[in-house]
């Protein structure tokens, strides 16, 4: 039961410049998700609620906004996840034979 290690966050390891860089990629990524859930939110109150002609195409064009901001969500997910294990700078558990 000696050879068991305690389990060490890479984040510790991190300098503060790194800590920097995932606070505002995790703050961006946070705010890009909760934007598109508001849109998509609002746009389904919109449908219900509020009866004219402008309804639907606001509707259309918020959903459209929704689906752009998505997608540069996806990419910056992807792109910060490459950089997360970029800079995990450790062996899993896995690779390391425990």
């Amino acid at each position: 039961m000696d050879d068991i290690q305690p389990f060490v966050s890479p984040s510790s390891r991190w300098d503060e410049n790194t800590k920097t860089q995932f606070k505002w990629k995790f703050y961006r990524l946070t705010v890009e998700l909760n934007i598109i859930i508001l849109l998509v939110a609002i746009s389904v109150l919109i449908f219900f609620l509020i009866h004219s002609p402008y309804t639907i195409p606001c509707i259309v064009g918020m959903l459209a906004l929704a689906l752009v901001i998505s997608l540069d969500f996806k990419k910056k997910y992807q792109e910060t996840k490459v950089w997360l294990n970029e800079n995990a700078g450790n062996k899993t558990i896995a690779e390391d034979g425990h």
